[in-house]
């Protein structure tokens, strides 16, 4: 089995400066480490035409380079099928009919997060499931049999997170993430995960699940996000934050690789260049403020 990292980003359309740094730093824990680097397509539900095609331009445009071919999920169907049967054959699974806003509206635990399962579905008779799946479809839910589990984090230490009834696949029929990229990584040989902190925490979650399904769970290490000068997350409606639209006002990509790279206190040029410099207790742990629109916007109008 290999030892890999990777990036898996969503075809939803073009990747901002914060998927683009996050995808440098992925990849750089992995060269540094002698891994292999590896592009996963996650495709399931939000894949807008031409968006994979850009982003994978993208992703090369600043030195981001991968091993073998590109995975989508959407060709693994069977594969997350299996695992919900082999989960459902153990008796760890459920019907849910809850809408987001009966889950939202519920009553939660005490210290659980707004948005967590209350576990309304868990307890329903044959009956009334039965009753239910003639006026709505069912989605799938884990039955957890722990409310709470600790990951270790390469940057944040060890962190507890909730574990509800989580979703496995939706009512739509698609499969859910916190299954799907459990399954993904194990089949790859992914050992290392870096990616945005916003998402550290769904990790009890899918290392949770890992655990419930024997499979290894992979080193962590969450990275701080890009944000605007509000300190929300970057996104398209703060300008110009894509390559495209960088270079509209004069920015090439090896300039923003260099801008990037910068933020990262590493040196700047071909991003191969960084490998030896790289050191993950050196990063800088806050979130990045982007400046890059005002830069571009001095650069046009020098």
């Amino acid at each position: 089995m290999t030892s890999a990292g990777r990036f898996a980003p969503s075809p939803s359309g073009e990747l901002h400066v914060g998927n683009l740094r996050t995808a440098m730093l992925a990849w750089l824990f992995a060269r540094s480490t002698g891994r292999s680097f590896l592009l996963r397509v996650e495709d399931l539900d939000r894949a807008r035409a031409g968006a994979e095609a850009v982003q994978l331009r993208d992703l090369e445009a600043v030195g981001v380079t991968w091993d073998g071919g590109v995975i989508r999920q959407t060709g693994r169907a069977a594969l997350y099928d299996s695992v919900i049967r082999q989960l459902g054959d153990a008796g760890l699974t459920y019907e849910c009919f809850c809408t987001r806003r009966e889950i939202q509206e519920a009553p939660s635990a005490p210290h659980a997060p707004q948005g967590a399962y209350p576990g309304t579905c868990r307890k329903l008779s044959t009956a009334e499931r039965e009753i239910r799946r003639a006026t709505r479809p069912a989605a799938i839910r884990l039955r957890s049999e722990t409310k709470e589990w600790t990951v270790e984090d390469q940057l944040h230490g060890a962190y507890t997170g909730i574990v509800d009834d989580f979703v496995l696949r939706r009512n739509d029929g698609v499969t859910a993430y916190n299954l799907a990229v459990v399954v993904d990584d194990a089949e790859q040989g992914i050992d290392q995960v870096v990616r945005g902190d916003d998402l550290l925490s769904s990790t009890p979650r899918q290392a949770y699940l890992a655990s419930l399904l024997g499979l290894p769970v992979p080193e962590y290490a969450h990275v701080p996000l890009v944000v605007n000068h509000d300190g929300d997350r970057l996104a398209k409606r703060d300008g110009a934050v894509t390559l495209d639209d960088l270079a509209a006002v004069g920015l090439s990509a090896e300039e923003v690789r260099d801008m990037i790279l910068e933020s990262l206190e590493l040196p700047m040029g071909p991003l191969g260049g960084a490998v030896d410099s790289f050191d993950p207790a050196r990063l800088p742990l806050e979130p990045w403020v982007w400046t890059g629109r005002l830069q571009a916007m001095i650069r046009k109008g020098d």
